[in-house]
Formats: C-alpha cells, sequence, structure tokens
C-alpha cells in the first residue's frame, strides 16, 4: 500500500540527502493538472539516496515549453523529461462525438493529431539529446454506441488505439524516447479508481490524488535505470518459498509443488522468476538446510521450474543468513545494493533488514498465492535497453561456477590463467555497442578508475568526435563467452593522450585482462607517435580494487594524474591472445 498524497507533500519538505547521492533533474509537461506528481517523485528519490531538482511546466503549456527553443524547460535541461497528455484533449470533438463525423473524416483526424505529437517530439529531440517518457492518459472513455462499437469501420476505439500503437512504434526507433503504458496502469488499479469525476470537474484532476503516488512509482521505473541503480539479483529462500513446507521434515514427496492450489501458486512463481533469469536476473539460493535434501529437490522434483543451472549461488546451509547473503555478493561480484531478498520467514526478513538496509528485502506474506503479484509489482528490474549480455547473463554466471571449479583444482594461479585460453577481442564503439558501452559506464563501481557516468547519447558523441577513442573488449575462455566485460575512452591530444575512462566488470577482474587492455592503450599512443599517457584515479566508496592499478604498471603521480613516459617498455600478459578489431 502507498502512502497518501497528503504524507508526499509533507515529508518533502524536510528532505535530507547524503553529499555522496546521485543527481537526476526532471521535467514534467502535462495537459492537465497533476499537484502532488513531483513531490512523490522527490520523496521516492530521496528514499534511494537521489538527490532530486524538477521544472514543472504551467497547467497545460507543454507545446509552448517544447516549440521555444529557448523555453525554460531547455534551459533547465532534464535528464528525464515526462510529457503526460491526456486523450480527451487530444481528440477535442471526436472524443464525445465521434460519430457525428465520417470515417474518412476520423481517419484524416487522427493521423493530424498523430503527424503533431511526431513533429512534437522530433523539436523536443531537436533542443535535447536527453530521455522523453510520453504517457497517455486514457481513463473515463466510453462508446456512444455500445456493444456496436466492435462493429463500426475504424470507430472510436479504434482511433484510439491508431494514435497510441503509431507512437510506440515510433519510439521504437529511438533510444531516447518511450512510452509508458498508461493502458496498464489503469488494468492494474481500475479506472473507477484512477479516475474520480468529482475530481475532474473540480480541476481538470485525471489521475485521483490517492492513485498519484502509484502513477509516481511508475514514472521511477525510468528514473532508476538512468542513473543505474537498478537490481540485478534474487535472493531466494526454499522452504514456503520456492516450495510449500518443509523438506526437511516433510520429505521430498511431501512438499507442496504443484497439484495443490498452494502447490501451483509456488509454480507460478518459479515461472515468473524464470522468466525473469532469461532476461538476465541473477537467481541464488540463501537457505537454512541440509543441502543434498535440498538440492535432490532442484534436480529430481518432476514439478520444480528451477534449475541448478538456473542459479550463480548455493548458501544452503545452517550458517547465519546475513553471512551467507555476503558470501552470495562475494561470490557474484555484485553489490548488496543490487540484491532483492525473498524469504517467508519474518525473523530473516528482519534480519537483513537490519543488517543491511541496502538489499531490497521483500516482506513476504503467508499467503504464496500472492507473490507473483509481488513480484511483477516490483520496478527494480529495468533496463533503458536489453543487451546481449543481458540476455546471456544466467548462462554466464553458470559458466563462471565452472571456471572457479577449475581454480579450485589447479595448484597456482598462473597455470590457472594458462588453462583459461582466454582471447580479448578489443571493439571500437559502434551503434550496436554503444548501449553496453553506456550500460556499463553507469553500473560499473568496483574496477573502475574514474567512474564517470555516460548515457547512450553521451557515448554517441564522444564516439563520433576524432579526439577521443572508444573501445570495449569481449572476452571468451574455454567455458564461454563473458561479453563486453570492459571499455576504455581516451581523449586524445597532440603529446598526451588521457584515459577518460577504464573500466572492467568485476565478473572477470584478476585474469590479467585490465592489464592487457592498458597495454593496447599504451601501444596504441606510443604508435600514434605521442610522448605520454596520462591517467587519473578519483577514488569512491566502491572503487578501491582500483586504487593501485596505475603505480602498479608503472605509472608515476604528478599532481592529480598519473604519468606514463612511452619511451618506457610496455609490458603485456602472455597467458592470453588479445584481438583488435
Amino acid at each position: 500500500m502507498e502512502q497518501k498524497i497528503s504524507d508526499y507533500i509533507s515529508a518533502s519538505k524536510n528532505i535530507k540527502i547524503s553529499d555522496n547521492s546521485k543527481n537526476v533533474k526532471i521535467a514534467i509537461l502535462s495537459s492537465f493538472t497533476i499537484n502532488g506528481l513531483d513531490e512523490c517523485l522527490k520523496v521516492k528519490s530521496a528514499e534511494l539516496n537521489i538527490r532530486y531538482s524538477s521544472f514543472i511546466a504551467g497547467y497545460d503549456q507543454y507545446n509552448q515549453e517544447i516549440l521555444d527553443s529557448n523555453s525554460s524547460l531547455y534551459k533547465f535541461n532534464p535528464d528525464i523529461t515526462f510529457l503526460i497528455i491526456d486523450i480527451r484533449k487530444i481528440l477535442g470533438n471526436f472524443f464525445h462525438f465521434a460519430y457525428s463525423f465520417s470515417e474518412q473524416n476520423r481517419k484524416d483526424a487522427i493521423n493530424e493529431k498523430i503527424n503533431q505529437i511526431k513533429n512534437l517530439i522530433t523539436t523536443f529531440q531537436n533542443n535535447s539529446e536527453k530521455k522523453l517518457v510520453i504517457s497517455i492518459v486514457n481513463p473515463g472513455t466510453s462508446s456512444p454506441i455500445g456493444i456496436l462499437e466492435n462493429k463500426s469501420k475504424f470507430g472510436f476505439n479504434d482511433m484510439i488505439n491508431k494514435f497510441t500503437s503509431e507512437l510506440i512504434n515510433f519510439s521504437k526507433e529511438q533510444n531516447s524516447l518511450f512510452f509508458h503504458d498508461f493502458d496498464l496502469f489503469i488494468r492494474k488499479y481500475g479506472e473507477r479508481n484512477v479516475f474520480d469525476y468529482r475530481q475532474f470537474f473540480i480541476g481538470d484532476i485525471q489521475i485521483a490524488f490517492d492513485f498519484l503516488p502509484y502513477f509516481a512509482n511508475e514514472l521511477m521505473s525510468y528514473i532508476k535505470p538512468t542513473l543505474g541503480i537498478n537490481r540485478k539479483c534474487i535472493v531466494l529462500d526454499l522452504d514456503n518459498t520456492l516450495w510449500g513446507g518443509v523438506v526437511g521434515e516433510d520429505g521430498f514427496d511431501g512438499i507442496e509443488l504443484g497439484q495443490t492450489a498452494n502447490g501451483k501458486a509456488f509454480v507460478e512463481f518459479q515461472k515468473q522468476l524464470l522468466s525473469l533469469w532469461q532476461q538476465g536476473i541473477i537467481l541464488a539460493i540463501n537457505s537454512k538446510n541440509n543441502f543434498d535434501e535440498a538440492i535432490k529437490v532442484i534436480k529430481e522434483h518432476p514439478e520444480m521450474i528451477l534449475r541448478e543451472k538456473h542459479f550463480a549461488s548455493f548458501q544452503i546451509n545452517w550458517d547465519d543468513k546475513a553471512e551467507n547473503l555476503n558470501r552470495i555478493s562475494e561470490e557474484v561480484n555484485i553489490g548488496l545494493n543490487s540484491i532483492v531478498f525473498f524469504d517467508d520467514d519474518k525473523i530473516n526478513q528482519e534480519r537483513i533488514s537490519n543488517e543491511f538496509p541496502e538489499v531490497l528485502t521483500i516482506p513476504l506474506p503467508n499467503d504464496p498465492s500472492q507473490y507473483v503479484s509481488i513480484l511483477n509489482n516490483l520496478n527494480d528490474f529495468n533496463v533503458l535497453q536489453k543487451t546481449d549480455e543481458d540476455f546471456k547473463r544466467g548462462q554466464m554466471y553458470a559458466e563462471q561456477r565452472e571456471r572457479k571449479k577449475l581454480k579450485k583444482s589447479v595448484s597456482n594461479l598462473d597455470d590457472f590463467l594458462k588453462q583459461l585460453d582466454i582471447k580479448i577481442k578489443i571493439k571500437k564503439a559502434n551503434q550496436f555497442l554503444i548501449p553496453r558501452i553506456s550500460q556499463l559506464t553507469l553500473k560499473t563501481n568496483q574496477f573502475n578508475l574514474t567512474t564517470k557516468r555516460y548515457q547512450e547519447n553521451e557515448i554517441q558523441k564522444l564516439s563520433s568526435d576524432s579526439k577521443f577513442d572508444v573501445y570495449c573488449a569481449q572476452v571468451h575462455d574455454k567455458f564461454g563467452d563473458n561479453g563486453i566485460t570492459g571499455v576504455y575512452i581516451v581523449n586524445k591530444t597532440e603529446h598526451s593522450w588521457i584515459i577518460d575512462t577504464f573500466l572492467l566488470s568485476c565478473r572477470i577482474m584478476g585474469r590479467g585482462i585490465e592489464d592487457a587492455l592498458l597495454s593496447q592503450i599504451l601501444i596504441d599512443a606510443k604508435n600514434a607517435g605521442v610522448q605520454q599517457v596520462e591517467g587519473e584515479f578519483i577514488p569512491t566508496q566502491k572503487n578501491e580494487p582500483a586504487k593501485n592499478f596505475l603505480s602498479e604498471h608503472g605509472f608515476k603521480k604528478e599532481n592529480k594524474y598519473w604519468i606514463y613516459t612511452l619511451n618506457n617498455e610496455i609490458r603485456s600478459p602472455k597467458h592470453l591472445k588479445v584481438e583488435v578489431e
């Protein structure tokens, strides 16, 4: 349940943000009264330690703000602009009197309206490279011809459907344009709840006050991934979470999984988890159980949907769950703030909430039939664009377990690295790679020299600038493809190259890949005839693993920069192969 709008308005006046918060600038343009949305977004952002600032356009002033290149909107330069417009104003007389016009008139009118909005979007994009999210508010609509509506040729509903479908297709062609599905919001919460005629008549309020916080939560789905703070791992208990009952007491045949009402609820929950795994969400287990009994269910139970290959880590033991969660974080190489924790036990929920407030601990109820809706209502797994690495992540973590088995079986690190048969392909940024490069700059924290964050349009600009080199690295080994896991950006001047960005996914740290990438920069710089390469380490709370990287590779500190003179020998690791495409 959400708080009341009055609670958000009150809380928005007393917000305190830490110095290390992320910043976001939001613009809200609306064709109707939407007072209170700004305060909801501000409070929800603060809860995530986001410093929120906003520009709120005047009532129904969205055309003026977008069309005037010198408007306050563009001077504010928001990271995300939410354009929230209602179908009533768009359709005008066609909203109530569509059948007073001919079929051709209706077609011509809706095509004109579509072109108007497309032209508005194009104007915005000509003046801003930042993200635009459009939401078409469509509550309180009904056809005057009732059951004949679906018999009419290009009727009232067809007009609305064509309008929205054209804009959805238009948004698919452009990375910076998104279409929020308001119809899905209506279906989730009910039109009678979201649209209140009394509030509408009082002040052109088309989203009822009680449901503005829910709408704000929908819009947070765009803010979180823009700042790279979405979550990517679900840690699950087993007993009464993935199946009903306690396997240690009820036995393999006694747990509820399939067949019964509760058993079907657990199966459905597992199916939803599997669908997230297929989209790149990592799954792990944290369960107090006998390992052999629990793993037998995962491997052999006929109704089990999730199998051994779907989990990146198994912490099935009798240890403290907080200790196990730390192990999962270390084994999977992700921060605790990337984790969502599902456990039916209230004591375990409280234990993890108190020990790790950065973990999103879900207060699961006793009724498993609610698990699916709870999972589906989370907006923490969104990304603004899917990359190949996202889809392959589950498989990559299964391969990672095999690497760890190999590492344990060999006597020393050198032998392990030689047996991995690592191959690195260094690739220049292009339109297909830019989304992944941006994603890595937004999310990589540990091995990241400068932690500079770049949106896709900013990477596009840098890659088009002859003064910059933007490269990424795809890493293969004997167990499979690790995907695009490294990025470096170099600012080239006549006498020196400056390393603007140098990062590596924590999944592949410690295999000499970072050494190979740095060597490639030095080799390319030397071949270009420059005298030195400059690097910078900007410390954060999380990038300690990169602290000594430059000094360990022969860079000398001069003021804030680390300098490598290119008359020095350039050392390259021998256990891997590098190919520059």
